[in-house]
């Protein structure tokens, strides 16, 4: 497991361009929060925005997920299909969140040994961040395997359906 919020993949297809960028759009929809009508369809598998490209993408989730992450990717053709390449990481304001607690809690931590001299204060609150931390990169990459597992499954049940 990497130690950052951050993975990338590279796939190679058989599909072309054109059709792995075809089935993304059939199974993505850019989604309006406040149109409750944009989250009835149950044939949408991921939320964001298709170009010709590449595309940026996250599952479709039913309720708030704090760690989901981006997929950015770019598809690039080949003679005998096509190569993915996809960028997993956090979005930004999860980012925001994640380093703004983890630098909250170490400069706590830092006043405690430095300036109060409390050595048990100090190493609860590095340890809190350090857990923090861990956290949330540990809850990344179990959201990263997730939406993974729905992008192979699609790219590979279309593979079948080719034959």
């Amino acid at each position: 497991m990497n130690l950052l919020p951050y993975h990338t993949e590279t796939l190679v297809s058989a599909l072309s361009k054109r059709e792995v960028l075809g089935h993304l759009i059939r199974v993505t929809q850019e989604v309006n929060f406040l149109d409750s009508r944009t989250q009835l369809n149950t044939k949408v598998r991921f939320n964001g925005m298709i170009g010709q490209e590449g595309f940026r993408i996250s599952k479709a989730i039913n309720k708030g997920n704090t760690f989901l992450p981006l997929i950015s990717g770019e598809v690039e053709s080949t003679n005998r299909g096509s190569i993915i390449f996809m960028r997993y990481r956090l979005f930004p304001g999860a980012i925001f969140f994640l380093a703004f607690w983890s630098i909250v809690l170490l400069g706590f931590a830092a006043y405690y040994l430095l300036v109060v001299d409390n050595l048990v204060d100090g190493l609860i609150c590095f340890g809190l961040a350090l857990v923090n931390y861990i956290l949330g990169v540990f809850f990344f990459h179990r959201q990263v395997k997730a939406s993974r597992d729905v992008f192979h499954e699609l790219i590979n049940f279309e593979m079948k359906g080719k034959d």
